[in-house]
Order: structure tokens, then sequence, then C-alpha cells
């Protein structure tokens, strides 16, 4: 472990999505710094001109800033950095740690063919070649790996994995074009950021060698390793479009809350002891990068769930309420003024049963119907009878008398005038119900009426006594 304050990185493409992947990755960065006292950067890593878009950016900072892991300093842009990276290339020219390579792609691919007859790696026959041979046309620049001995990557999370230097190629730094290599840009920009801790996935574990070994050449500081274990499917198998969401938006978008992935993706590779449920500031005082386990981890949709359902129980009502109008939106449901009070008012009789947000905007639409409701059939089939049409209209009396229209209140005037009535609550209850919701889902009587209120209540009453016989 390194003696610098501690300075780690989230360095995505923006080539299409943010993947669950790179959010559980920026999660751990974000944690560990904020574990050390230290800083969380972020690098765009834009250097593939074609995917890369504007439009693919700001899906970056949309999705960090979702999950709450914005970067302590403005974001570091690669692809600007161009000239930098081909001055550190310069410097390993000079220093004789890196060559010309003149081979024509032709040669190249002859190379490789006789490497892989061979069981070699590929070796330029440049790498020693005396500069007075150097011909006059474009060529790349390969780093000068030693030849035997290992290189050790010291992994944070694996412990140590060797790599025989034997089977690792001279790695081209600088294309023939000009362009630096992923490799080299990496190295040069964790260096200047002042990196300490490069944790990203272990699908990048082989590219640590080869860095390392840049590293070496530069005479620079090696950073600390982590590569944490990829996220499969509940099935074991890599994640994929077959297993469902895989980006950030997409569980954004499927009513997940940002403090129920944040929690979720912290366990996905890591845990403290049998806690399955901690805040942001428990996170941080725990998340310790070595406690990593190094197998992949199962994304678990009925665990997601569940702790999706805990957040949204202890959530404020008012910001759930602006969550659900927006969806409810999406629906081309027109909301009027004063409905997201409603909602608000609505969302703690409802939300004990939602696993989504998009389960609560379900919940809510019973309290958001205009009057007067459009009955069930077995509801107004039900109300043409005497009885029941009777029994509705003194328990609409008696709730009027209710003193306190509140969940005790009206608790106690249903089951005083059931008392009263000689009757079960299940004679009047689920017609009462009914007229109350419409037919959409509710919740309890007393929770229903005391989120629609009490002029509301009476009048979808009386709406439904108003029906013909």
């Amino acid at each position: 472990m390194t003696d610098r304050p501690v300075r780690t990185r989230i360095a995505p493409s923006p080539t299409g999505m943010m993947h669950i992947g790179t959010a559980r990755t920026a999660l751990f960065n974000y944690l560990y710094a904020r574990h050390r006292g230290g800083t969380f950067l972020l690098r765009v890593e834009d250097t593939d001109r074609e995917r890369s878009t504007q439009a693919a950016v700001d899906v970056i900072f949309e999705g960090l800033k979702w999950l709450g892991l914005e970067a302590d300093e403005p974001p570091v842009f690669q692809f600007a950095r161009a000239d930098r990276h081909r001055e550190a290339v310069q410097e390993l020219l000079d220093k004789g740690q890196a060559y010309r390579d003149y081979m024509t792609s032709e040669e190249l691919e002859a190379e490789r063919e006789a490497a892989r007859a061979e069981g070699r790696v590929v070796r330029s026959p440049w790498r020693d070649a005396d500069p007075a041979t150097w011909p006059d046309r474009p060529y790349a620049v390969r780093i000068k790996s030693p030849l035997d001995g290992e290189t050790i990557v010291r992994d944070a999370v694996k412990g140590d994995v060797t790599f025989q230097n034997a089977s690792l190629d001279d790695l081209i730094l600088l294309r023939s074009d000009g362009n630096p290599t992923y490799n080299l840009a990496v190295v040069v920009d964790d260096h200047d950021m002042g990196i300490t801790h490069v944790i990203r996935g272990d699908d990048h574990l082989n590219n640590a060698a080869r860095q390392t070994i840049i590293y070496g050449a530069l005479s620079w500081e090696v950073p600390v390793w982590a590569h944490l274990p990829l996220i499969h499917g509940p099935d074991g198998a890599k994640l994929s479009k077959r297993h469902g969401a895989q980006a950030v938006n997409e569980f954004d978008d499927m009513g997940y809350l940002p403090e129920t992935m944040r929690n979720y993706l912290a366990k996905l590779g890591w845990g403290h002891g049998d806690d399955e449920i901690f805040s942001d500031e428990q996170a941080i005082a725990w998340f310790d990068i070595i406690d990593v386990v190094s197998a992949p981890a199962r994304l678990d949709w009925a665990k997601l769930n569940h702790l999706n359902n805990h957040y949204i129980r202890q959530a404020d009502p008012v910001r759930l309420a602006g969550l659900v109008a927006k969806i409810l939106k999406s629906r081309d449901v027109k909301l009027k003024q004063g409905d997201d009070a409603l909602i608000a008012r609505t969302i703690p009789f409802v939300r004990d049963g939602a696993k989504t947000t998009l389960e609560l905007a379900d919940a809510v639409v019973f309290a958001l119907k205009v009057r007067p409701l459009e009955l069930p059939e077995k509801t107004r089939d039900q109300l043409a009878e005497d009885e029941l049409r009777g029994r509705i209209s003194r328990l609409r009396d008696a709730l009027a008398n209710v003193a306190g229209w509140n969940v005790p209140g009206l608790e106690q005037g249903l089951r005083s005038f059931a008392e009263s009535e000689g009757v079960g609550m299940g004679k009047f209850g689920p017609q009462l119900r009914s007229i109350l919701a419409g037919g959409s889902p509710a919740p309890d009587l007393a929770g229903t009426m005391t989120a629609l209120g009490r002029d509301e209540s009476l009048g979808r009453i009386d709406d439904a006594l108003s029906l013909p016989a």
C-alpha cells in the first residue's frame, strides 16, 4: 500500500450506456476514497473518436450524478491529453526504453503467423536496430519489454499475480498514425492525476502487467492495483441482455432508488459481516478494498427488490411524490393542481407493498381519479339492492360524524358502525373500497379515506348512492 494521500478514479469510455459494472466500480472507488479521506476523480476515456459522442459523455455524468457519485474535481478528458502522451513516448525513446518499429502491415502479419506457429509472442526485428538503418517511412513505437524474468502485479483483491515476461510482447505505445494507445495513455493519465489506487474490473488484469512495465520504464511509482470480480447474472453466466437491465439508466427507469443501488452494488463483491442494509456513512466507515472478494458476484433481483422496498419505506413522501408524478406524466396521466400534495399524502398508506416506484405509481392511481368514478359492474349491481344501498347510506352518515379524520378515528368509526349494524366488515367493506377506489387497488379502508380526505371520501360515496337503483 502507498503512503501518499489516496486518489482514486473511474475512467469510463463514452461509447454507449453506463454499464452496471461501471457503476459498481465507480462506487468502490468512491467508497475507498472517502474511507481513506482521499479524492475521487473522473476521467473520460474518449479516444475512440468515432464512437465517443457528447450524448454518451452526458450519460456518464447523469449516471454518476443519479448515483450520488460525483467527482471531487473537474473531469479529465483523455483525448485532449494526446500531446502529453506523445511526450511520454519520446521520453521512453530517449531513455532507450522504447524503439521505432518499421514493420509494414504485411511484415507484421507474417511475424504474427510465425509467432503462432512457434508458440511465442510477436518480436519486431527493429527492436535493437541501428538508427542508421531506419528507413524513411511511417513507424509505430513499441515498449522494450524485458525478455526474461517475471512481472508481478501486486493486487489488493487477487494477491500477487505473476506474468512471465517471455509471454508479454513489446506493446505498441504509439501507432504509425501518431495516436497513443490505450495502455500508454492510461499510465500517463493515472500518473499525472496522482492516482494511487487503480480499482477496476478484473478484465483489465492482463493490462496491469503491461502497464506495470510502462511505469517501470518511466521510473514512476506503480499504483496499488485492485481488480474487481465481474458481475454475473442469476444463472452464473456473464451479465447480458437476457438477464434484464444492464445500464444504470435502465435501473432508474425501472423504479429503483439511487440509495438502493448504492447499498446493493456495495454488496456485489464486498460485505460487512451479516449486514445487508446499511447507510452511506456506514459503507464509508466499513469499506476497505482488501475486503473485496475475488469470486464473481451474482445479480439477485429478489434481494434488489427487497432492498428497494426498504428504501421506499424510508424515503420522504414528498420526494417520492415527485418521482411518482414524473412516472405518471410519462404515462400521459394529466395531473391537476394539488395532485402532488395528494400523492405525497397517499404514499405512506401504499408504499409498504411497493418494490419499485413504478409499483408505487400504480398504487396511488385510486386517489387521483376524478369524480364521478366509473364503478365496476359488480358494485353497481350490488348497490341496486335495497339492503346494501341502505347500509352504505347509513355508513355515509356515520362516517360524516367521525370526529378525527385519520386512521385511528376512521378505524374506530368503521368498527362502531359494524357493531351497530350487527354485521361483520365483510358485509360492506369490499363495496366501500370499490366505491372509494373505482375498482383500482387501494390500501385498507381507513388509509384510503385518510389519503382522500373527508370531502373527497364522502363525495365518492354520495356519487355511488346517486346512481339509479
